[in-house]
């Protein structure tokens, strides 16, 4: 079958490894999806400088070991799903430099160690979906990979809002968490834009080059050992719809650009460590108390809990034009009520008793008078 291009035994019962007889057509496939079967064993695939693939799913089956390096040689692939396996191997960095590759799935798996650096100046350029959750990675975000997703950056749709990837007679489909939810997408838009790296072990501060992602429309970094603040960089991904950073160790206040996500359905920054006073305008006016919770230092709506001060966090007080915030205002400002009210008392009794004090007191000119003569006299 050496004309064979799509070859799709997806969603079956197959047991055992992958036939050897796959290795001498997989250079003439444009598409194999294996997927959601119940094949196990390593992944006794080949392909040579010649391999043509566009579309490899092998997801939800019980693959074991490494990731064949001969991926490599597939300068035509678009679509990797190795999701949902038992993989064991660390991040693939050597795929960085595929041209096409616009969604990689590792999630589900046992990768480990760190992202580490890419070697090429603009790594993974078109990818749009990077999903890597549910593994067991560390370090820090893979920040100098950001800087090079070139496809998430751009905010140019040109057009494509309906159209979807596909390979002619195939149709791409994922399974992904879109929205706090697992979600089977039977068709990719074009124009998806997501990561997600939840359940690692990632750790440090959340990067500020997360915010020149501008056509993201989710953002899952939940469930990992994050700490700092949240950047205000995220304010700037006006397409985002959906924002998970729960379950870390993050600190600091909410920062009020996100109210600027005006297309933001999803927020979810439970079990951190955040403070202050909860930013509201916009969506921010729709989330509920569970997007907040485990959060003791978090008060005003919708949780429960009020603000002593409900001035926005890190903002001086407004003041006339031409003031300058200082201590005093500060006091100003927390007692205002108390302040005035005791300094009204304190003037009501001072002018209520000044009638009956200067009634004691004589004029002026009858103390000259005792005075003169009392001198006089002695």
């Amino acid at each position: 079958m050496k004309g064979l291009k799509f070859l799709d035994l997806a969603r079956n019962n197959f047991i055992g490894t992958i036939p050897q007889c796959l290795g001498n057509i997989s250079n003439d496939l444009s598409v194999l999806d294996l997927q959601e079967n119940g094949l196990s064993g390593t992944i006794s695939l080949t392909f040579s400088e010649n391999a043509v693939l566009r579309s490899l799913h092998l997801n939800g089956n019980q693959f074991e070991g490494l990731l064949p390096r001969s991926l490599i040689n597939c300068k035509q692939l678009e679509v990797l799903d190795l999701g949902g396996n038992k993989l064991n191997d660390t991040f693939p960095k050597w795929l960085e430099t595929l041209p096409g590759l616009r969604v990689l799935v590792m999630r589900s798996n046992r990768l480990h160690g760190s992202t580490g650096n890419p070697t090429s100046e603009f790594p993974f350029r078109q990818l749009r979906i990077l999903d890597l959750s549910s593994n067991e990675l560390t370090g820090p975000l893979p920040s100098a990979y950001f800087v090079g997703l070139k496809a998430m950056m751009s905010t140019d749709q040109d057009g494509s809002e309906l159209r979807y990837i596909d390979q002619g007679y195939y149709q791409e489909s994922i399974n992904a968490t879109m929205k706090g939810l697992e979600t089977y997408l039977p068709k990719i838009l074009v124009t998806l834009t997501t990561i997600d790296l939840s359940s690692n072990k990632f750790q440090g501060m959340i990067p500020d080059v997360i915010g020149e992602l501008g056509s993201l429309k989710g953002l899952n970094l939940s469930h990992n050992n994050l700490q700092g603040h949240i950047t205000s960089s995220l304010g700037n991904l006006s397409n985002l719809e959906w924002l998970d950073l729960s379950s870390n160790e993050l600190s600091g206040t909410i920062p009020t650009e996100l109210t600027k996500l005006t297309f933001l359905v999803v927020l979810n920054v439970s079990s951190n460590q955040l403070t202050g006073l909860i930013p509201q305008g916009n969506q921010f006016n729709t989330f509920q108390a569970e997007s907040y919770g485990g959060n003791p230092g978090l008060c005003g709506y919708p949780l429960s809990k009020t603000c002593i001060n409900s001035r926005v966090p890190g903002k001086p007080p407004v003041l006339p034009e031409g003031g300058e915030h200082s201590f005093f205002a500060d006091i100003l400002e927390s007692g205002a009520v108390e302040i005035g009210l005791a300094f009204g008392i304190v003037l009501g009794l001072v002018m209520s008793n000044l009638q009956y004090l200067t009634s004691f007191l004589r004029p002026k000119r009858e103390v000259r008078k005792i005075a003169t003569k009392y001198f006089s006299s002695t």
